[in-house]
């Protein structure tokens, strides 16, 4: 290694290079700031015992390895030191590759957004939260539920735009199906570029599709290649194909992103007793296993390229083998996620997920319960923060809105409580006196606007004029807000020369054929 190379290594294990800083973007007039956690998140483990199932995690990586169904990838980690079995696609990782690469990745950067008041700090204590992503179906109480479409797809954009809980877009937040899949991307990242000025995801699926989108967001941007590789400004989902396996499409995304300095977010679909061990540690141990091997490749692509540590690990319902979420092994396993995270000084990835099939009790304790294990394991990047349904086979307009009022209420709930002069109140207490009330006071009509949280979906009413409104349901609620929102829509500003710049890219390229589909 060049002296240059090692002095970028040691700058990046500090957490600086090319990570894209570690300052908070200013919060602009009208874009409320992130939510940060105030208190530390909760361990799910002792010290040693996280130190071993990280040991496990490198046990199995050197003894078992992973399948890497990329002869590129394989290339690379065989010329930095890893064992490729020249008779199959399996690597095997010298625990000294691996951990040579922890501490390379920027512990905190800033994901930037065509509008710079949206861009958004991942890591250290800020928090960012995610539409719904890549779910096949869409559905509301007026239309049910229906294959994705691009009308459908563009209104989520347009619901999510308005909805200050939801702060990125974590992928297509419905399919739009109804768009050939060579070209899909095309239209599909525009609409996301025009539609909404929030940052944007880029579904790793063959290599054209990662170019496409690396340079429809330099352009969105106005950017040119120098400063899109100092300024991440686009993220990609790596799922692995676990237990144990990378495909080649994923990998490819790795290299893609990983060389032009773009955020690579590895998320391993570890379903204990399905895709993984039955036991939570067994399942986070491969779970971390696979996670270290797509880090490894990643940093050695470029080091200190942007990484985000994910986690997904949950459990199946053993009589019927589906995904089950919002249970206690999954709270279990996102703690457990983000104290890996921090002992590896990377970003965390979570989610919120639910089973539910309509908007229920159900969808709203599992989404509850996913959502309160992703805030104390720490996360930094919640996906699926607004309208996942189904296991993910279904985003729902009502459940966005009701979504975002839980994201809303985490975040009022985050915000530190005061304590000085003017808080404890004593001047109000002198004005009220014994026996009366606080609602015409100056301290209270001073603060009516802004100092209580208001949910959307709660009407707060008593009995009797609940049943005078029709006794609407939180569903009936959900519904007419939703509805309310799209039509107040107010597309964002966007530069006619940059949109135009746009939309002849797109046209070039789907008249080049696209992509390929044979993915």
């Amino acid at each position: 290694m060049s002296d240059a190379a090692s002095e970028t290594r040691g700058r990046r294990r500090r957490g600086r290079g090319d990570g894209g800083g570690e300052g908070d973007p200013a919060a602009a007039p009208g874009v409320r700031p992130q939510p940060r956690l105030p208190f530390a998140p909760t361990p799910a483990v002792s010290a040693d015992e996280l130190e071993a199932i990280h040991e496990a995690s490198l046990a199995i990586l050197e003894e078992i390895g992973m399948d890497f169904l990329h002869e590129g990838a394989r290339r690379i980690l065989r010329e930095a030191g890893a064992e490729v079995d020249p008779s199959s696609q399996r690597v095997r990782f010298p625990r000294a590759l691996v951990e040579a690469q922890i501490g390379l990745a920027p512990r905190v950067f800033t994901l930037h957004a065509r509008n710079p008041a949206r861009s958004l700090t991942l890591g250290g204590d800020a928090l960012a939260f995610c539409s719904v992503a890549s779910a096949p179906n869409a559905a509301d109480r007026d239309g049910g539920r229906r294959p994705g479409c691009r009308a459908d797809f563009q209104n989520f954009l347009k619901l999510g735009q308005g909805l200050d809980a939801v702060h990125l877009w974590g992928g297509y937040p419905v399919e739009p199906a109804d768009i050939h899949a060579s070209v899909r991307h095309l239209d599909a990242l525009y609409d996301m570029l025009t539609l909404s000025d929030k940052p944007i995801h880029a579904y790793s699926l063959g290599r054209e599709r990662n170019l496409d989108a690396i340079e429809m967001i330099r352009i969105a941007r106005g950017i040119d290649d120098a400063t899109l590789e100092r300024e991440p400004s686009l993220f990609t989902i790596i799922n692995s194909s676990s237990p144990l396996r990378l495909d080649g499409p994923m990998l490819e995304g790795v290299i893609q992103m990983a060389k032009r300095n773009q955020v690579v977010v590895l998320t391993p679909f570890t379903l204990a007793g399905a895709m993984a061990p039955v036991t939570i540690a067994g399942a986070v141990a491969q779970q971390n296993a696979e996670a270290l091997a797509g880090l490894t490749l990643c940093q050695i692509v470029r080091p200190g390229a942007p990484f985000v540590y994910g986690g997904f690990t949950s459990n199946v319902d053993m009589k019927s083998g589906a995904p089950a979420f919002g249970t206690p092994e999954y709270m279990k396993a996102a703690l457990l996620g983000g104290q890996l995270a921090r002992r590896y000084g990377l970003p965390y990835r979570s989610s919120n997920a639910n089973a539910a099939n309509t908007l229920d009790a159900q969808a709203a304790y599992e989404s509850v319960f996913s959502l309160w294990g992703a805030i104390m394991g720490g996360t930094n990047l919640l996906m699926h923060g607004a309208g996942w349904m189904e296991g993910g086979l279904q985003a729902s307009f009502e459940k966005m809105v009701l979504d975002a009022d839980l994201l809303d209420m985490v975040s009022e709930f985050l915000r530190p409580v005061r304590v000085n002069e003017d808080e404890l109140a004593l001047s109000a207490m002198r004005e009220v006196g014994p026996g009366g009330h606080f609602f015409g006071c100056a301290h209270t009509q001073a603060r009516y606007r802004t100092a209580f949280f208001a949910p959307m979906i709660s009407d707060w009413r008593n009995y009797e004029s609940w049943r005078e409104a029709g006794s609407p349901t939180a569903y009936d609620t959900a519904n007419r807000l939703y509805k309310q929102r799209l039509a107040n829509y107010h597309e964002p500003a966007f530069a006619p020369a940059i949109r135009e710049e746009l939309e002849a890219f797109v046209a070039r390229r789907k008249a080049e054929g696209g992509a390929p589909t044979d993915y």
